[in-house]
């Protein structure tokens, strides 16, 4: 009766549901692209745009039966966004390194659909030996997001609605702070006493609440706890070690934090890179396993249509395809044949590793713990010290090194969001090789969206400036300080690598037997090396969360309006902030009168509408 059911023929790939896909995959990228240079954060879009899909299908079109639609859907609008994260994290560096002067679209793109290719076709050959036989690997988004397709009814319509009420307070707010700039961006106070700084201040941001709530309490207080290492105790024990001169208060707490406290965060995110490697040895070697097998079983025709992945002839084309764009973007860039066979041969191993580390990651602890960042300093470690012992210097060195690094990135992030995608498949009984090749159509089309945003937003707001671009700026400083003239404080470094390894032992030895709270690394590193501001309101998000969480009790079935409202809001500050970003760009500069005017006439529009609504009914 069961291999029926997973033989029998399903509504899933069609011409409807992959051109929603791209169009909220296209959205979701640039929204993802401002969020992550904003925040050094992104969230996940599978939930949102599997809402959005059912609200579609059966809202809009009438569709009773939508759920493997709608689940091809939100794989190809999840793959976009994670492809988001690779790029943001890496490329910028070559901007504030001076190597680019700005974004250029082809070697841009191509590092994106190559790096985002390599995390789909890497992940295949181990889907089976992670996703569906090891059972403690959970993946928990992909089970939520399988909750939220399979529970999906009546209220996928209230669901569509809610996302665009989010959709709409999150441009709102955006364009009262960006736009007319009544309502501060953020507050911040600092004063000294006893020769030390003290630092307290908050942006005001409901993203930054709703990225909160959607990780919930755990994540948002480990961010704010490696905040609090930095900021609160770390800076005052550093005490007044950059010129005074005439600056202020403000000033000298930011100074600091940017030339020395944040590399505390570099060098834990560097052990947190390290011990995942070590932790997960036990999946990898599975995987490989089961890759050696070599889809034995496809040979003998004897697969259902639910263990079906892609054909291995189809993964090799792909291959050879990404693999060529590769080293063509690797000549354009480095202009040495023998440094781009180099950098090709060595991309190609550690993508490999870092796709093995990071599905297994996910799969263990979820998306918002996958230690991307950790994992990408390791690559560019990695390739930086074999290109110095073989005599590369300058910007060459630079290109090579940062362009390995940002397809590693771009594997693991895709190859992250791959496999949450792949257990939602296999909880709802998806083809495997139907999500994959959504997959691709996903990492493929909103590729080239990403050049443009990140050139519109740095030439509006200034990466690095206006955006903060963390991890883009640890990458861009490593990077200068190994092959430029640049420097890096290397006992701040080490003492992050000590402070990492200590809270692996309490963790590891300590918090993991309460199985209660546990003091992941990655997300207190990155609350490290980011600024406490964005902390405060992810906290106050994770806060209610809990008070939500504890309220419903443990019906994890039921969909979580907030998770839609907070998906709305992320998504729609982060689209009024490319919009913005636009309007700075073509030469459009919001003077108090046209801001006035603009609120006018939107206020007449949604009244209008508000009317014909109530009208209606």
């Amino acid at each position: 009766m069961d291999n029926q059911q997973n033989n029998k023929k399903i509504i899933e790939f069609t011409l409807v549901a992959v051109v929603v896909g791209i169009i909220i995959g296209v959205v979701m990228t640039a929204a993802n692209v401002y969020l992550g240079l904003y925040a050094g954060m992104t969230v996940s879009a599978s939930i949102p745009a599997a809402v959005i899909a059912m609200g579609i299908f059966k809202g809009v079109l009438g569709k009773k039966n939508s759920i493997h639609q709608s689940n091809i859907v939100q794989t190809m609008a999840s793959a976009g966004e994670s492809l988001a994260a690779g790029i943001i994290f890496t490329l910028p560096a070559l901007i504030l390194v001076g190597a680019w002067n700005e974004f250029k679209f082809w070697p841009t793109t191509l590092i994106a659909i190559s790096g985002g290719l390599l995390g789909i076709l890497f992940m295949i050959p181990l889907r089976k030996a992670l996703i569906v036989d090891d059972k403690d690997l959970t993946y928990p988004e992909g089970v939520a997001c399988a909750a939220v397709l399979q529970t999906g009814s009546s209220d996928d319509k209230e669901g569509f609605i809610l996302i665009l009420k989010g959709l709409m307070l999150g441009s709102v707010f955006k364009f009262f702070t960006g736009g007319m700039k009544i309502i501060h961006a953020s507050v911040e106070k600092a004063f000294i006493a006893n020769d030390r700084v003290w630092f307290f201040g908050s942006d005001i941001s409901p993203a930054l609440m709703a990225v909160g709530y959607i990780v919930k309490l755990e994540i948002a207080m480990l961010v704010f706890i490696g905040g609090a290492i930095g900021w609160f105790i770390g800076m005052p024990i550093l005490g007044l070690t950059v010129d005074i001169g005439n600056k202020s208060a403000l000033d000298l707490a930011w100074e600091l934090w940017s030339t020395q406290i944040r590399y505390l965060g570099v060098g834990a995110m560097l052990t947190g890179g390290v011990w995942s490697i070590i932790s997960v040895r036990k999946g990898i070697t599975n995987g490989l396993g089961e890759l050696r097998k070599g889809y034995a079983k496809n040979k003998t025709g004897t697969v259902s249509r639910t263990e079906q992945d892609m054909s291995l002839w189809s993964i090799l084309i792909m291959f050879l395809v990404s693999i060529t764009i590769m080293m063509f973007v690797y000549q354009y860039m480095i202009g040495i044949f023998g440094i781009t066979l180099l950098a090709t041969v060595m991309m190609i191993i550690a993508a490999f590793l870092f796709v093995a580390v990071s599905s297994y990651i996910v799969g263990l602890v979820g998306s918002s713990n996958n230690p991307v960042s950790g994992m990408t300093i390791s690559a560019l470690l990695m390739s930086a010290a074999l290109f110095l012992v073989l005599g590369l210097k300058g910007e060459n060195a630079i290109l090579a090194t940062l362009g390995v690094a940002a397809i590693v990135c771009c594997a693991a992030c895709t190859a992250g969001d791959c496999s949450q995608d792949l257990k939602t498949g296999v909880l709802v009984g998806a083809t495997p090789k139907y999500q994959q090749w959504a997959q691709i159509i996903g990492v493929v089309i909103p590729a080239f969206v990403i050049a443009p945003v990140l050139t519109v937003l740095h030439k509006s707001e200034g990466i690095g400036v206006g955006l903060k671009a963390p991890q883009a700026t640890l990458f861009a400083s490593i990077t200068n300080a190994l092959f430029g003239d640049g420097n890096l404080p290397y006992r701040m470094v080490v003492i992050g690598i000590i402070l990492g390894i200590v809270v692996i032992i309490i963790d590891h030895f300590f918090l993991k037997k309460a199985g209660k709270f546990r003091l992941h690394l990655m997300p207190m590193a990155v609350g490290i090396y980011l600024p406490i501001t964005l902390a405060i309101p992810m906290v106050i998000g994770g806060f209610i969360r809990f008070l939500i969480d504890r309220k419903k009790g443990d019906d994890s079935s039921e969909v979580d309006n907030g998770v839609l409202l907070s998906s709305g809001i992320i998504a729609g500050e982060a689209i009024m902030g490319v919009v913005l970003a636009m309007l700075v760009y073509f030469g459009f500069v919001m003077t108090g009168e046209i801001a006035r005017e603009v609120i006018s006439i939107a206020a007449l529009v949604a009244i209008s509408i508000y009317i014909f609504a109530k009208a209606k009914k």
